[in-house]
């Protein structure tokens, strides 16, 4: 998992991209490619 200062970049990099937020964090998952994930923070 990449730790970023914006998702932006990790939202656009596959359509399969999801933004959500868990406790307070904000995360970008992919079902399709589940090693596309990022954090922000």
């Amino acid at each position: 998992m990449k730790v970023r200062n914006s998702l932006r970049s990790a939202k656009l990099r596959d359509k399969n991209c999801r933004v959500v937020r868990r406790h307070g964090k904000v995360y970008v998952i992919n079902k399709k490619n589940p090693r596309m994930k990022a954090r922000q923070g």
